[in-house]
């Protein structure tokens, strides 16, 4: 992505503001681990949308006039020789300008004083805040809150409004850079996944597999994959979100992979599964076949127009329908037996991207997951067929097709 697309997310937002309003987009700060050691950090994602910058402490003042004109600054981190000796250089103002596009910038300790400035001379009565409700009654860290709580009680007469319901309107169409960003990492996690693959064999650790998958991104210069892998065989298939990666796969296992590249800030979402001897039984074959059935139904069917909330509904439906003429489901209200989670979840900026759809209908651009999961304890058969759609003016596009799916391909590449 250029600072052209950053400073045109930034337009989009502000044109959403009222006149006489302020947005404060927060990076976020480090989370400590133990003693000295801090996790790693991970920029807000909204504040990646709008400016391009990852660096911690971060902050976007974006700021409408009562006549509708806009004062933008990037609060920045300011130098400090020893602790860049420690963690690393900051981001300089000319290197923050060519990444985002905003013209003006101050060092984080103006900030305070500039917002009780403009604060206590009401030249707003409205600020926008990226609040996120899934951290209340958290333990995190949230500067949002800090700034909410300092205006609701010191200036109770300024009103506080969500900036998050803008973004997520904004975010649910992508732009073209960020379609081709995507077609991208689809590319890097091919290789990913076509290298656990053709090394698979009786025998491997869960850990193996992840090793080949991880060392294809890291030949693209890409040290973390866009989410945590979840890689997993056998018996682990049924904990649906599975990080340990000690269990060994035996002969006739399937192994179950849900992986992702982030590219360019973007991240992809795919999930195949398949026997790790490299030839389905005949029970893998008939649930494989009701999974990739229903994913086909999918992306013929899907096209502008359909309400967006019912494609999870309209997955669950048909692979229902797959499960009971294959005789593995007798009762269609038992459905919950094997299909243990939703079909379907936007992505982009984060894996379960933050959009809005409810109530609207798919558009050209939007992009989503069909993501089809049979679970049978029983045969000790579980697995996720995962692929990622693009909505078109006319259908849609899987951006995932060329990673293997039918499970005869899967067997000609493990030969």
């Amino acid at each position: 992505m250029d600072a052209k697309f950053y400073k045109e997310n930034r337009s989009a937002l502000y044109r959403n503001l009222k006149p006489s309003s302020m947005v404060l987009i927060f990076s976020g700060e480090e989370l400590r681990k133990t003693n000295d050691e801090d996790y790693p950090f991970f920029a807000n994602r909204n504040f990646v949308y709008l400016t391009g910058v990852e660096q911690k402490e971060s902050i976007l003042w974006g700021q409408v006039t009562e006549t509708g004109d806009i004062k933008e600054t990037l609060f920045l981190l300011p130098p400090d020789k020893m602790k860049e000796r420690w963690t690393g250089r900051r981001l300089t103002m000319p290197e923050a300008e060519a990444v985002s596009g905003v013209a003006d910038y101050a060092f984080l300790e103006a900030f305070q004083p500039m917002l009780e400035q403009t604060l206590s001379q009401r030249q707003v009565d409205t600020v926008y805040l990226d609040i996120d409700e899934s951290t209340i009654g958290g333990n995190v860290r949230y500067p949002a809150r800090s700034i909410q709580s300092y205006i609701e009680e010191t200036y109770p007469d300024i009103k506080i409004d969500s900036a998050r319901a803008i973004l997520k309107t904004l975010r649910t169409i992508k732009k073209p850079c960020e379609i081709e960003a995507l077609k991208k990492a689809e590319e890097i996690t091919r290789e990913g996944i076509l290298a656990m693959m053709e090394h698979s064999k009786p025998g491997m650790y869960e850990y193996q597999y992840k090793a080949y998958y991880d060392f294809v991104l890291a030949q693209h210069g890409l040290l973390e994959p866009g989410f945590p892998s979840i890689i997993s065989g056998g018996k682990n298939n049924f904990c649906i979100h599975y990080y340990s990666y000690m269990g060994q796969v035996c002969d006739g296992d399937m192994v179950l992979n849900d992986v992702g590249v982030n590219y360019d800030h973007v991240t992809t979402d795919v999930s195949r599964g398949w026997p790790c001897n490299g030839k389905y039984s005949d029970k893998q074959k008939l649930l494989y076949e009701c999974a990739y059935n229903t994913s086909e139904y999918m992306f013929r069917t899907v096209k502008p127009g359909i309400p967006a909330m019912d494609i999870d509904k309209m997955i669950k439906s048909y692979n229902c329908r797959q499960l009971m003429e294959a005789g593995v489901l007798k009762n269609a209200d038992d459905i919950d037996t094997y299909m243990w989670h939703g079909g379907a979840h936007h992505i982009g900026f984060d894996v379960h991207d933050v959009v809005d759809v409810k109530g609207r209908l798919t558009e050209p651009g939007m992009v989503f997951c069909i993501d089809v999961g049979i679970y049978h304890e029983e045969w000790g058969i579980g697995f996720r067929l995962e692929d990622n759609c693009l909505v078109t003016e006319d259908g849609c596009v899987n951006l995932s097709a060329n990673i293997p799916r039918r499970w005869q391909d899967i067997e000609e590449i493990m030969k």
